[in-house]
């Protein structure tokens, strides 16, 4: 059996690794540790696009999104718009474990939370809301504001604020060989009421097969649902694609769906890893996503390769 490794999206995925590597390590299940990871993002309140102290949406209420996945069965589960409740990967977990849904939304979520001894608690903190008056004046701004393109940039400049939608997505290998992921996120800053992006969507945001590998999203969740990047890149592993050119692929097929349709391609990333305990990440050109890394005793962030037009 490989040794078991874990990765997370972005530099606050250091966090998230450093909880579930030693849980990892301990022989506790790939799950489990995931979902330890990914909840430490979820209550840190610094982290302004996950869990608690996410940045509201255009009437300045916090809706969040996660989904979990283990491989061995396929068992999964997600929750969508849910407000009031912070540990919405927990939540997902419950939905896969106590119904026979993958998907629970809005209200209903809410309400089966309180069924389930979830607290309500408000997810706004002061900088939250500061930073959400500040990101409304800077769409405003942008709106009005012609739009530039640089040769090879499939981002024009100010397009979408670098650090609106960033979501965790933790991906583990345990002990036994088995996989699984855990994707939250408090989503597209601004975003309308009742908008929801990739994270949730098993196949979008997340997707985790024992047989092939374990994949996660970041970025604009409409580029990434318009190509169902997760089951996307882990079908490509189980076609004999290594973690890095499989997230390559997804790279090149979200660009390729852009220019299809004569769009600009928001900012998307891509991570990977197999059951042979191999990774990899990439991302489009001028995104600069960081993902952490921990196996061994030891966790460490890496650079994911970047793509775009030549």
């Amino acid at each position: 059996m490989p040794d078991p490794l874990v990765i997370a999206t972005w530099k606050f995925g250091e966090k998230a690794v450093a909880t579930a590597l030693p849980m990892l390590q301990a022989g506790k299940p790939a799950l489990d540790a995931a979902l330890a990871g990914a909840q430490t993002v979820e209550d840190d309140p610094e982290v302004d696009s996950v869990g608690f102290g996410g940045i509201p949406n255009a009437q300045g209420v916090v809706q969040l999104d996660a989904c979990v996945m283990e491989g061995k069965r396929l068992d999964c589960g997600g929750v969508a718009g849910v407000e009031h409740v912070k540990h919405v990967a927990a939540l997902a977990r419950r939905v896969m474990e106590k119904t026979d849904h993958v998907l629970l939304v809005g209200l209903g979520a809410q309400q089966f939370a309180v069924q389930q001894g979830f607290p309500l608690e408000p997810l706004v903190t002061p900088e939250s809301l500061r930073k959400w008056d500040e990101a409304r004046k800077k769409q405003k701004a942008r709106s009005s504001a012609p739009m530039k393109r640089r040769k090879g940039d499939l981002v024009p400049p100010g397009t979408f604020p670098s650090d609106s939608h960033d979501t965790v997505t933790v991906l583990a290998l345990d002990r036994s060989g088995s996989l699984a992921g855990v994707c939250t996120t408090s989503g597209l800053a601004l975003k309308l009421p009742g908008r929801v992006g990739d994270s949730p969507l098993i196949g979008s945001g997340l997707y985790v097969d024992d047989t092939a590998g374990a994949a996660g999203a970041t970025g604009v969740g409409e580029e990434i649902i318009r190509i169902h990047a997760s089951a996307f890149i882990v079908e490509a592993m189980r076609a004999g694609k290594s973690p890095q050119e499989a997230c390559e692929a997804a790279v090149q097929l979200a660009i390729a769906v852009a220019l299809r349709r004569g769009k600009h391609l928001a900012r998307v990333a891509f991570l990977a890893l197999d059951p042979k305990g191999r990774f990899g990440a990439a991302c489009t050109k001028g995104t600069a996503f960081p993902f952490a890394v921990g196996r061994k005793g030891k966790v460490e962030l890496l650079e994911a390769k970047e793509l775009g037009l030549e």
